[in-house]
């Protein structure tokens, strides 16, 4: 693509982010992927890894099972994550973007449009929970101004921690992609030595002596516990990728990008995940308070001097996820093909949260769970999007990264490749047909391909229908696409200018 105009090569971070979802110039392309690291750390070391480890330990197994299954659940989807970032650094494109090379322009529309939701819709609840553990903060330093009877936060207390943590978001948002790899890399360093003390002061409540109590679960047990660690984590980021990874040199090694991506999310789960391990093992009581609400179970057993850095700790951690993810949902906007700059879709995500979090904080007090569980059914097509994207770099690839792909029928691209829509729609259905909800109006309408008493099992527990659709999915439109050759190639009927090609993909 066209690089006139383009910006110096090593922008301030104080500079406002230009570019959109075209690809980034190769004149604005610097750093190494150690960068990546820090992002993607600081997206991940949440005290809610805590639960994390509980959940999967309450499936049946013994310590040491939940541990590796875990752990491995992690490694293995974060690794997929590792991979579809690849597609950045060759392409320079925003991993919502370079899914067009798959569905087509305006088949792109349907995936991106539920990767879309399901990232406000999660950044709506981050905020939320950030909003309510600030709060909490004041009622204790202060409750007769910001703590109610129960002990809990006034009103007057979450608006204000809303409007600052809101602010802080936006703000970093707004500044775009080296502003966010600089803050977020900050945050990694502070959050992680902060939780280091976290798990020192929380060991002690871990009753070493009954760490056997719990014997082993059979093997789909175990299996079951490494596909629910696979979908609590690293399969809910296959869609943002290539968005922190897009502007390293178009020639960065791939396992590089692998390596620091799949390591900054998998280190913090994984040892936050060992921790609920050992508490659920060893401490039930302490485990089931966790699992229903990590924050509040755990930081009541902090002594007051480490309590109020560590809220604030946790709020910041929970603000570095709201950032990455306000600045991918604002890519993923114009994926779907809203007319705005990516600056202008931060303003709309802003109102759109805004909305969403003020409805859960002051105005409904049952919708967070039926939210929720929506939300979860979104990972089932995200799963199998990433799926089809992954085995379609094959086809990427061998067309040397071809951005024009992009781009409209006539122009490099296509309207719609019916390989991958079909794959999409037939794994969807059925991934959506083995996954129960919590939630049961949405459990009316899903499962509906399990049989009779599989409701409370291991395929339904730990949402394997997730996974299962991600590789029918995938096994499906390679079928189509490399054994029987449905390649759909890519339409040039319309040759356009440079500068043409460039405004049509921005």
């Amino acid at each position: 693509m066209s690089e006139q105009g383009a910006a110096p090569r090593n922008p301030s971070a104080s500079t406002i982010e230009k570019n959109g979802v075209n690809p980034v110039p190769d004149a604005e392309r610097g750093g190494t992927p150690r960068g990546l690291f820090g992002v993607w750390f600081s997206w991940n070391v949440s005290i809610m890894g805590v639960g994390y480890g509980i959940f999967v330990f309450g499936l049946g197994l013994s310590a040491w099972q939940a541990i590796v299954a875990g752990i491995l659940g992690y490694v293995l989807s974060s690794l997929l994550v590792g991979v579809l970032a690849v597609g950045g650094p060759r392409t320079g494109l925003p991993t919502l973007t370079q899914t067009r090379f798959a569905f087509g322009l305006h088949g792109n529309r349907v995936p991106a449009f539920f990767a879309y939701l399901s990232n406000v819709g999660w950044k709506v609840t981050i905020i939320t929970l950030a909003s309510t553990t600030g709060a909490a903060l004041f009622a204790r330093l202060w409750p007769s101004a910001f703590a109610k009877s129960d002990g809990t936060g006034t009103t007057p207390a979450i608006v204000l921690w809303f409007v600052v943590v809101l602010a802080a978001t936006v703000v970093a948002a707004v500044f775009g992609h080296r502003f966010i790899v600089r803050i977020e890399n900050w945050i990694a360093w502070v959050t992680g030595a902060f939780t280091l003390v976290f798990i020192g002061l929380i060991i002690p409540h871990v009753h070493w002596s009954r760490l056997g109590d719990t014997g082993n679960g059979s093997f789909w047990t175990f299996v079951g516990g490494v596909i629910m660690a696979m979908t609590m984590v690293g399969l809910g980021f296959l869609n943002y990728g290539g968005d922190f990874a897009r502007y390293l040199p178009r020639g960065t090694r791939a396992r590089g990008v692998i390596g620091w991506t799949a390591g900054g999310i998998t280190l913090p789960v994984a040892v936050l995940l060992v921790l609920g391990v050992l508490l659920a093992g060893t401490n039930p009581s302490l485990g089931a308070k966790a699992a229903d609400a990590p924050i509040a179970a755990l930081t009541e057993l902090l002594p007051l001097w480490f309590f109020i850095p560590f809220s604030v700790v946790i709020v910041i951690s929970l603000v570095a996820a709201a950032i990455t993810g306000l600045y991918s949902s604002g890519l993923a906007l114009l994926a779907i093909g809203v007319p705005t700059s990516r600056a202008g879709t931060t303003v709309i995500n802003m109102v759109l949260i805004s909305a969403g979090a003020f409805y859960l904080l002051f105005v409904s007090d049952s919708f967070l769970a039926t939210f929720q569980a929506f939300l979860a059914l979104i990972a089932v097509p995200m799963g199998t999007m990433g799926g089809i994207q992954l085995l379609d770099f094959v086809r990427q690839r061998r067309l040397g990264w071809d951005v024009s792909m992009a781009l409209p029928a006539g122009y490099g691209g296509r309207s719609g490749r019916w390989t991958a829509l079909v794959s999409l729609v037939a794994a969807s259905v059925v991934g959506l047909g083995l996954v129960t909800s919590s939630d049961p109006n949405i459990g009316e309408v899903v499962g509906f391909l399990l049989p009779s008493g599989a409701q409370d099992g291991i395929v339904a527990k730990t949402n394997l229908g997730v996974v299962i659709a991600m590789i029918i999915g995938a096994a499906l439109y390679a079928l189509l696409t490399y054994g029987l050759r449905f390649q759909v190639p890519g339409d040039r009927s319309k040759p356009a200018e440079p500068e043409q090609r460039e405004a049509v993909v921005r």
